[in-house]
Order: C-alpha cells, then structure tokens, then sequence
C-alpha cells in the first residue's frame, strides 16, 4: 500500500497573511463559518485550540442530515503549521502548512487516511469538498477584511 493512494492534496495561494489564515483555524467563530463543504454549517461542542486539544462538532448537511465530528489538534505552530487527527471515521490525519509569499500566503493542505480503502471510498467525496473549504476559507477572509 502506498502512501500516495491514501493520500488527498490541494493547495492554494491566499491573498491574506500567514498569521491571518492561521487566525481563520484558531477562531471558533471564524471556523464555524468555513469549516466544510459548501451548504454546510457547524455546531462545536468542544474546540481546544492547543496541541492535544480536543474539537468535537457537529457538521449539518444540506440535507438535513448531521455528521458528529471528533479531531484532536496533534501539532500547532501559529502562523505555519496545523496538524489535525481526526479520530472517528473516517481515521485521517489533515497537516495544514501556511508558507508566507510577498503578498500572501501558501497553504497547502493534505490529508492522510489511515488506509487505501477507506481514501478510495471517499475521494469523490473529499477531494471536491476540499477545494470548497478553501473557497469557503477565502470568503470569510475576504469578508472579515483581514491582511
């Protein structure tokens, strides 16, 4: 099994600082107003932002449907680096790297699930939901005018 087959990547350049962009994972608030794909919004019971900090929340799809959440934030370094374990299924890993650019910032984002089978299955799911919460990542930005 490799790694590449459980692996999920996206990548984009943001207009905002690297100390912004870490502020949009480190608020509740912010957080709750990007977390997920598009039509999504989210309740959180327990956000710890610190290393070994519990976040358990509640996804609530368009459908009416809710998906109960549960990570650990494994690793920070404010401005740079958010590691996040996700400790119910489907088991991943997502490290989140902020590079700071001229004029902005590079996050890359990538997400590791604990085997090929469970990636496979829902990469139709995540890879597209992914690009969205980037999307949604750069309204909220946007509309809170940070820098």
């Amino acid at each position: 099994m490799s790694v590449e087959d459980k692996t999920m990547r996206t990548s984009r350049i943001l207009l905002f600082s690297p100390t912004a962009v870490y502020a949009a994972f480190s608020s509740p608030e912010l957080l709750a107003q990007w977390w997920g794909p598009e039509g999504f919004s989210n309740t959180f019971e327990v956000f710890e932002f610190k290393a070994g900090g519990q976040w358990k929340f509640v996804m609530h799809g368009p459908d009416g449907k809710s998906y109960p959440n549960e990570s650990v934030f494994a690793q920070l370094e404010h401005g740079s680096k958010i590691v996040i374990e996700h400790v119910c299924a489907p088991l991943f890993t997502l490290t989140v790297k902020l590079d700071a650019l001229a004029d902005g910032t590079h996050l890359s984002w990538e997400q590791v699930f604990v085997d090929e089978v469970t990636a496979q299955a829902v990469r139709h799911i995540v890879e597209p939901a992914n690009e969205q919460n980037l999307d949604r990542l750069t309204r909220v930005l946007t509309q809170a005018k940070v820098s």
